[in-house]
């Protein structure tokens, strides 16, 4: 396959590479969360960074490998900021509310990460499954977890037999909800689960739910 080289500059300079690619990825961003995978022109996302398709191309290969560049950037913002928290200086408690409220503070400042991973899963996970990048990023608010309910359960405040990933699915599954079915629901039941006069609320209820089940008498899967 023949490389692409990368085209001439109409002024005669070089522009800068990291930022050109970044005000790609911007503007892919959010036309992807937009209009989807399938409604989403290169076309369109070269005019609105005044470049041009042959440029995209050149810097990320296609369409494909644009919109997998644009889940790895929105998926390593939010694995950096759980690698940035910081809760060994709190009591179990506290350090899993701290938990679900920076779930809950991200996912309400991103909400095109959401619905780029709604189209991602429309898709199939395909890209997701596809790179490497996002499997080595991984989660590590899922080894913060694990922390939290270990220092918990060794504490006697949370209880036995509570599994990581199905904690993650819990606060992640309503953070989600809250931004990406807020339309919705607000239709149905007539009221917007995003309105700022009930975030702290929500955003409460969040750490709630989360202590209300490490702290219930449960069962333990594993006999312990």
């Amino acid at each position: 396959m023949t490389s692409v080289e990368e085209p001439a500059r109409p002024d005669g300079r070089a522009r800068d590479a990291a930022r050109t690619k970044a005000e790609i990825l911007d503007v892919a961003t959010r036309e992807f969360a937009r209009a989807g995978y399938e409604g989403a022109r290169v076309e369109e996302i070269a005019a609105r960074t005044r470049t041009t398709k042959r440029m995209i191309y050149y810097y990320f290969g296609g369409k494909e490998q644009l919109f997998t560049a644009v889940l790895e950037r929105a998926h390593g913002a939010l694995r950096e900021a759980e690698r940035r928290l910081d809760v060994a200086h709190l009591d179990p408690v506290a350090a899993i509310r701290r938990l679900a409220e920076l779930t809950f503070d991200h996912h309400e400042r991103h909400p095109d990460y959401l619905r780029l991973l709604s189209i991602e899963d429309l898709q199939g996970a395909e890209h997701i499954t596809a790179t490497r990048r996002l499997g080595a990023i991984g989660s590590p608010a899922l080894d913060v977890l694990r922390g939290i309910v270990a220092a918990g359960r060794e504490a006697g405040v949370f209880r036995a037999g509570v599994d990581a990933v199905d904690l993650h699915a819990v606060i992640s599954s309503f953070c989600f909800f809250r931004t990406v079915n807020r339309r919705t629901f607000d239709a149905l039941f007539g009221r917007d689960l995003a309105d700022p006069r009930w975030r702290e609320h929500y955003r409460t209820m969040v750490g709630d739910m989360v202590v209300a089940y490490l702290t219930s008498e449960g069962t333990d899967p594993a006999g312990r």
